[in-house]
């Protein structure tokens, strides 16, 4: 299936390191992120996974959950997250799901429906696609998506300032422009009309266009 941004994000019961999860239930109230690795104990992922765990009180500082994916047994993440923690200093305490017959990669689209039934005898470039990350609303709609080639690290310090944004455009009729990082100037939504903008931003703004209105960013 092809997936798009504001689709809900399907639904899917799973075994994870932390014991069995709805995924639906387990984000609850608040924001996830699920991002997914195409085989256990490859170089790039193990770096992935380890700066994750660094991240995780950021993350949970915005009210977001980390979640990840690899299509392998959930006794084999057990055993990369031993050398997660020895090669990348940091322990892995958020849940990884384990999906060796391949059924949340297809899910998601991540490999297509022929791929078979099991992770048993693929090789990480058969599984190249499943190098996504999803970020996920309180509303279990997808509110980003990212892919990348095994060969390219991801860069999860940009996932947060997306989640930034994100956050922030969800609770002010604003948009951030290129290069936003937090505390940066906004630009007003262009659903908004003189009279609303006004009312909502009586400080002014600077405007560059009638479509292009910039304000500090809202507290």
């Amino acid at each position: 299936m092809s997936l798009r941004i504001n689709d809900e994000a399907p639904n899917f019961q799973a075994v994870t390191t932390q014991g069995p999860i709805d995924f639906h239930q387990w984000i609850g109230d608040g924001w996830a992120i699920l991002f997914s690795h195409p085989k256990d104990f490859t170089p790039v992922c193990t770096t992935e996974l380890g700066y994750m765990a660094g991240l995780r009180d950021e993350f949970a500082r915005r009210g977001c959950k980390i979640i990840g994916l690899s299509v392998d047994p959930v006794d084999d993440h057990a055993r990369w997250a031993a050398d997660i923690e020895e090669t990348q200093g940091h322990k892995v305490t958020y849940p990884m799901i384990g999906d060796p017959e391949l059924k949340v990669a297809k899910l998601y689209g991540m490999l297509p429906a022929g791929a078979g039934e099991t992770s048993q005898g693929r090789t990480p470039a058969n599984n190249a696609t499943v190098r996504t990350v999803f970020v996920v609303g309180p509303d279990k709609k997808i509110k980003l998506m990212l892919m990348y080639p095994m060969s390219t690290g991801r860069n999860f310090d940009e996932v947060l300032r997306v989640l930034d944004s994100i956050q922030l455009t969800a609770r002010h009729q604003v948009a951030t422009p290129v290069n936003w990082k937090p505390g940066g100037d906004v630009i007003i939504s262009p659903a908004l009309n003189e009279e609303q903008a006004r009312a909502k931003f009586p400080g002014g703004w600077k405007q560059l266009k009638p479509y292009l209105r910039i304000v500090p960013q809202p507290e």
